[in-house]
């Protein structure tokens, strides 16, 4: 059986602050280095930074032989000694990347060794390059340019068609011209990172002993059937399931908040597409669901598992209403916007109670999530119209002690690319 050697590390300038990942995979026989793995990660803490480190070095090596044996020397004793077994992991942003982890391969093929970081100066020599790339305005080291362009393009451009984003900069990476606005976004970004860690320390004008705030990292559910055509599915219609594309779109918004690292809890709608989407979520960050009534969609009446257009043809006059007023209900005696604001509003009120200070994934519906957002801004209920939900998207609001919210994320896709 073959044998690996992984040596990982990982760093935050400022913990939190701009971090990155370094890992290297050594045969274990001739001592060649086989594989290289980096990567800036943004604003996370150093704990975060090294348990990325250590699951990007464990996939390297199964990526090479899935069959194999793995020995991972790291400079951490705290990741050392929790994925030995011989310190509990309390904190829950470490507990689902240390769960990712030990699922790469089976446990009893993998060993764990604590170095100096003097002998652990490959990994260490890539998390700097990665954190300095990183600030200096590359979104990603790695050996996949096209993932790096996705990153930057996606983060950088809220609410925008993360595909068509994503694929409009890939291309024009080629040219010296988009490299330099690639590098001038990505540099915004990173210091757009540490401000916003910096106002999880210190946030808003208020003082400074508010606390973190309770951040809402709000995912819509993935397609169902309806989706794709554009069918109005509320909590008043068949509470279809996810199709198989959705169920696919679950699994990849769970991969990617695992290798993020920072939701600590999982809230959901009771409706069996969100309930779906969060138990492929929960599956991969370890963690429990707790369902809440207040999530649910809007219940559109009479219009449930219509077009657009069929309503339009069916009842002209209430859709007009509707459209003018956010007081008005859709046909059958459905849900408002205005009822639904409210209903939003108390879930809100509650939530924020419930989890201050910590980081809490919604797993919602289209018009709730937009409510949020909506709410947060300020705006008025006619911006409803004016955004872009897609399926499986995420965006985040982060809520304060003094009543202030900030919008964070919005319609993000990039994970699904």
């Amino acid at each position: 059986m073959r044998e690996f050697i992984v040596e990982a590390d990982g760093g935050s300038r400022g913990n939190p602050g701009p971090a990155g990942y370094g890992a290297v995979v050594f045969d274990a026989a001739t001592g060649q280095t086989l594989a290289e793995r980096s990567e800036y990660l943004g604003v996370v803490t150093n704990n975060v930074a090294e348990y990325r480190g250590l699951l990007a070095g464990l996939r390297a090596a199964f990526d090479l032989d899935p069959t194999a044996t793995v020995h991972v020397r790291m400079d951490s004793k705290l990741v050392v000694e929790q994925m030995s077994g011989r310190w509990k992991i309390k904190h829950p942003d470490m507990k689902p990347l240390a769960m990712e982890a030990s699922r790469v391969f089976p446990p009893e093929r993998v060993t764990y060794e604590w170095i100096p970081r003097e002998r652990n100066k490959v990994a260490d020599r890539l998390a700097n390059g990665a954190m300095d790339a990183g600030v200096a305005g590359a979104a990603e080291v790695s050996a996949d340019p096209v993932s790096a362009a996705a990153e930057v393009s996606a983060d950088s451009v809220a609410g925008a068609d993360a595909s068509r984003v994503a694929a409009a900069t890939t291309t024009a990476a080629t040219t010296d011209a988009a490299k330099t606005a690639a590098t001038k976004t990505a540099a915004t970004k990173a210091d757009a990172d540490i401000r916003a860690a910096k106002t999880v320390a210190s946030p808003g004008w208020g003082p400074p002993d508010m606390g973190a705030p309770a951040t809402f990292v709000l995912l819509r559910h993935g397609e169902t059937a309806l989706t794709p055509q554009k069918r109005f599915s509320g909590s008043g219609g068949s509470d279809p399931a996810l199709s198989e594309i959705g169920r696919d779109q679950a699994e990849r918004a769970g991969a990617a908040l695992a290798r993020r690292g920072t939701i600590q809890a999982i809230v959901a709608s009771p409706l069996a597409r969100t309930r779906e989407t969060a138990a492929a979520v929960a599956g991969r960050l370890g963690l429990e669901v707790t369902v809440d009534e207040g999530l649910r969609e809007t219940d559109f009446g009479a219009w449930e598992g219509l077009t657009f257009g069929e309503v339009r043809d069916r009842y002209p006059d209430d859709l007009n209403a509707w459209l003018a007023d956010p007081e008005a209900r859709p046909t059958g005696d459905g849900e408002s916007f205005t009822e639904t604001a409210t209903r939003i509003a108390a879930t809100r009120d509650k939530l924020v109670a419930a989890y201050a200070g910590r980081t809490v994934l919604l797993v919602s519906h289209v018009t709730p999530i937009k409510t949020f957002v909506r709410l947060a801004l300020g705006a008025p209920p006619e911006s409803l119209f004016r955004m872009e939900l897609s399926a499986a998207s995420l965006s985040a609001v982060a809520y304060y002690a003094d009543g202030n919210a900030s919008v964070r994320l919005f319609n993000d896709t990039s994970h699904l690319r």
